[in-house]
């Protein structure tokens, strides 16, 4: 891991997800970019007739030249703690909406990991919008750490990874192995739902093997559910019986009309769980 990007937008949620990445960005080497997206260019009413493309730009060179003071006296704020002294960091400031600018740096930069803290959403706002994380989860190029508010600390030392165990997800078990040399963790594989997959528990059993070791993964056992059309709810309900401490998840496990219908499994539990949730776009050559 050599770069990592936290989109900040200076509430205690971008905050608290900037002091996780800080630590990780401590513990792996990387260097460190904070990303404040200006929506204000977006977002702006239109101008009366009598107001000129001059005074808009003044505004929003004033906007941008406060938020990258806020910036700053919110890296030294984070950097000057002993324990993150050595990380580079960097901050930069882009207009425009938000996820389509974060993913764009993320692509322009090579970034490796964004660290996002999250809102959550439910009822009415979660079905017609989604939260700006779910957004990232579900179209960066690279894998997402979702930081839900009341993160402390971050050093995993239990991890659930729900799995269908298809081929493609040999490239999460792959992947994950560069966490475990950093954290060296627990890996508890949930084999979700997918009876029409795995002929039984054995050959389920089996596939999480051959992954684990072609990874280089060794502590790693198997956990069986129940068929369940809710599998943000069993996942959940899974990680806090065995005291996980991070969720990691394969994105795009479900396309088209069944992601309209039901959304994806990975951003229904970024949005749900309390605990930190790592998605991992499949073959991502991670």
């Amino acid at each position: 891991m050599k770069k990592i990007l936290v989109p900040i937008d200076f509430s205690d949620d971008s905050k608290n997800a900037l002091r996780v990445a800080a630590a990780i960005a401590q513990k792996s080497g990387a260097s460190l970019e904070m990303l404040h997206v200006n929506l204000t260019t977006i977002y702006t009413a239109p101008a009366p007739a009598f107001a000129s493309i001059a005074n808009l730009a003044i505004d929003n060179a004033e906007y941008e030249a406060e938020a990258g003071k806020a910036l700053e006296r919110l890296k030294h704020e984070v950097f000057a703690h002993a324990s993150f002294a050595g990380v580079p960091v960097v901050t930069r400031i882009k207009g425009g909406f938000f996820h389509s600018v974060v993913n764009e740096i993320a692509k322009g930069d090579k970034v490796d990991l964004i660290v996002i803290g999250t809102k959550g959403a439910s009822g009415l706002d979660e079905f017609l919008l989604g939260s700006n994380t779910e957004k990232i989860v579900r179209t960066a190029p690279c894998p997402v750490l979702a930081v839900p508010r009341g993160t402390k600390e971050f050093s995993p030392k239990v991890v659930l990874m729900p799995s269908t165990l298809k081929d493609e997800q040999s490239s999460v078990f792959n992947y994950l192995a560069s966490w475990d040399k950093l954290y060296n963790f627990h890996l508890k594989v949930l084999y979700l739902n997918n009876p029409a997959w795995q002929a039984s528990d054995e050959a389920a059993e089996a596939q999480k093997n051959t992954f684990a070791k072609a990874a280089g993964l060794k502590n790693v056992d198997t956990l069986i559910t129940n068929p369940s059309i809710y599998e943000d709810n069993s996942i959940l309900g899974t990680a806090e019986q065995n005291h996980a401490d991070l969720i990691v998840m394969g994105t795009h496990q479900r396309k088209g009309l069944s992601h309209f219908f039901f959304g994806s499994i990975t951003e229904d539990t970024v949005n749900h769980s309390h605990l930190p949730v790592l998605a991992v776009p499949i073959n991502g050559g991670w």
